[in-house]
């Protein structure tokens, strides 16, 4: 959809940029870093919504900032921002605070969401790797002193980490 939208707004679609699985508020993002690496004199950056470029007023400012250092104007959407303005700066600044009181908003509600569940006993965590029985087989065969971790692991098809961690529950 965003994809869409900046080939609307008029985007080379290899001129687009992206980060595939980055959520929250995460500002180290190699798809942003690289589309400002490329953006030279002169350039306009297009994002399609203030929320895709920042989720904070402070990470708006400081790539707005770059982008001035840089000489490159900014659009968002079809408004391209106009840092010497002062509507332009005013109405930069009024989107920046509502991407940041949305992104406020989704772990406001994913924090109540998780509560409820816990409250329900529905949140219980990731299913183990290995069911019981497997597990005491594993125990049992790491008892003989015959097997590596590494063996262990290559036997029942799990990480050596899962091994290790089974070992550790069995202790504690």
């Amino acid at each position: 959809m965003q994809r869409d939208a900046l080939v609307a707004l008029g985007v080379e679609p290899d001129r687009i940029y992206t980060d595939h699985g980055m959520t929250g508020t995460n500002r180290n993002r190699p798809g942003l870093d690289q589309a400002l690496a490329a953006v030279r004199e002169g350039d306009t950056f297009v994002v399609s919504k203030m929320d895709r470029l920042a989720r904070s007023i402070p990470d708006a400012r400081a790539i707005a900032e770059e982008l001035i250092g840089k000489k490159v104007n900014l659009a968002l959407g079809q408004t391209v921002y106009d840092p010497t303005d002062p509507m332009g700066k005013m109405f930069f600044n009024i989107m920046a605070t509502f991407a940041e009181f949305e992104a406020d908003l989704i772990r406001l509600r994913t924090r109540e969401g998780l509560a409820i569940a816990r409250a329900k006993g529905k949140l219980r965590g990731k299913k183990p790797k290995m069911s019981a029985k497997q597990q005491t087989e594993l125990l049992r065969m790491h008892g003989t002193g015959e097997y590596t971790i590494g063996d262990l692991a290559e036997v029942f098809a799990v990480s050596r980490a899962t091994v290790y961690r089974t070992l550790k529950r069995a202790t504690s």
